[in-house]
């Protein structure tokens, strides 16, 4: 069992969470990941580590509500327990060798984008970070991205609040300004990730995606997470998540990613309901 030492909400539909597992924080590094669930019935999903401290010993996830097991694990509360959390998991994101890194996340994506601006910028990289949104309530993590950016651009669809635009409006805009990079590191939905890519072959900047968003067992059993890299099968839990952009079929994994929306839309009401009913 493992203690939910801290909870906040960072915009309607997204949470955080900090939580006691001394053995998963001593191990942990930027770009892996955890497995939990939420009661010993409850499926196991897999969730990035946002942040981590290994002297308090605890694990910073961040979810956004979209199913039944985030909508039961978002009406636990500090000093609630976590049944299992497992790791961490995955191959630890390459932050070392590199001088001048742009770094992007798009929406909740950004959770899994921050730890590794961190991990750049402790190692001596020079890190600019470019976070996309739709508006201005669903900014989240600028202060943190603040600290260990040298360059920070904010973007939002609707010019609520920082830049009108897309990410890719703005990196393009970097690069033309003068800046050089030695690689492109992108996290957020699927085709965001893919247009990123579009542009930096264009640009030609190496650019690596994480594939986090199409996990689902995190342990290479279930292969949900193929995806074809350069023509060849891998799996986002065990080969990555961690992939070069310019190799990644977007195409295909974007197909396979909307399979099984409308059933998880239908769990995560359900489970809606469950709670609306145990609160009256």
């Amino acid at each position: 069992m493992f203690r939910i030492k801290r909870k906040e909400s960072l915009n309607p539909t997204v949470t955080l969470m900090e939580v006691e597992a001394p053995l998963v924080a001593k191990k942990a590094q930027a770009g892996q990941f955890i497995i939990l669930r939420v009661d010993e019935m409850g499926e196991r999903i897999p969730l990035t580590v946002a942040d981590y401290n290994r002297e308090d010993g605890t694990i910073t996830i961040i979810f956004q509500i979209v199913g039944a097991t985030t909508e039961r694990l978002n009406h636990l509360n500090e000093g609630d327990y976590i049944h299992d959390f497992v790791g961490p998991l995955g191959k630890p994101s390459e932050v070392t060798g590199l001088k001048k890194v742009a770094v992007i996340g798009g929406g909740v994506g950004c959770a899994i984008a921050y730890p590794t601006a961190k991990a750049l910028k402790e190692n001596g990289a020079e890190v600019h970070s470019i976070v996309g949104f739709r508006n201005k309530d669903l900014v989240i993590l600028e202060d943190q991205f603040k600290a260990v950016s040298d360059k920070i651009v904010v973007m939002t669809d609707d010019g609520s609040y920082g830049e009108k635009g897309l990410v890719t409006d703005a990196l393009r805009k970097l690069v033309e300004s003068g800046e050089a990079y030695d690689e492109v590191i992108a996290i957020g939905p699927l085709v965001m990730m893919k247009f990123i890519s579009l542009l930096t072959k264009e640009l030609g900047i190496k650019t690596v995606v994480s594939m986090n968003p199409i996990m689902i067992d995190g342990t290479g059993m279930c292969g949900g997470c193929r995806l074809t890299v350069g023509g060849e099968m891998k799996f986002a839990c065990v080969d990555g998540p961690d992939f070069d952009g310019h190799l990644v079929d977007f195409d295909e994994c974007i197909r396979r990613s909307s399979m099984y929306r409308e059933t998880e839309r239908k769990h995560h009401d359900a489970a809606c309901k469950l709670f609306k009913g145990v609160r009256e």
